[in-house]
């Protein structure tokens, strides 16, 4: 899939420019007053609210890596195994056009 010609969402049928989920994009704004809400929670039933996280610094310009505590919920073991492109565009979905 050439960075070009997007993705095609199953959620509203439409293109998206740009791979799901770009690394070159800004991050969504998710902040809420509500605690209790967890907008990321979409793409995995399991809250991710509290999940335990080590942070991992890098040098002066470089995103830090933030490694999830090696647990059986789905994120952490999405990011311990990879994650296929079919899985990270229904992610990208799922943030695109939350429920």
């Amino acid at each position: 899939m050439s960075p070009d010609q997007g993705f095609l969402c199953h959620r509203c049928s439409q293109r998206h420019p740009g791979p799901p989920m770009a690394f070159g994009l800004a991050a969504p704004d998710y902040r809420s007053d509500d605690l209790t809400a967890d907008p990321l929670n979409a793409p995995y039933p399991p809250s991710t609210l509290n999940l335990k996280t080590i942070l991992h610094t890098r040098p002066l310009g470089e995103r830090p890596l933030i490694e999830l505590e090696p647990t059986d919920h789905p994120l952490a073991v999405e990011q311990r195994n990879g994650i296929t492109l079919t899985r990270v565009q229904e992610v990208a979905e799922a943030l695109t056009h939350p429920a």
